[in-house]
């Protein structure tokens, strides 16, 4: 499990410039992505911004079938 850096729903906000939860909530899922409801609102993370763009986090704990 990877450290990833917590996007809160404030910077959310200010990150695609729209206040209301419902348009901020589109707009990420729009681009695909992944999002978890806080009670505070939405939050994401960098990781799940990266993978939606198409980058991938390297995972060190993955085995391949060969291995087992």
């Amino acid at each position: 499990m990877s450290a990833a850096k917590v996007l809160e729903f404030e910077e959310l906000q200010r990150i695609t410039g729209y206040t209301r939860r419902a348009d901020v909530e589109k707009t990420l899922r729009a681009q695909g992505i992944r999002i978890f409801a806080g009670r505070k609102g939405p939050w994401t993370t960098i990781d799940l911004v990266n993978q939606a763009g198409g980058l991938r986090v390297a995972d060190n704990d993955t085995y391949g079938p060969d291995i087992v």
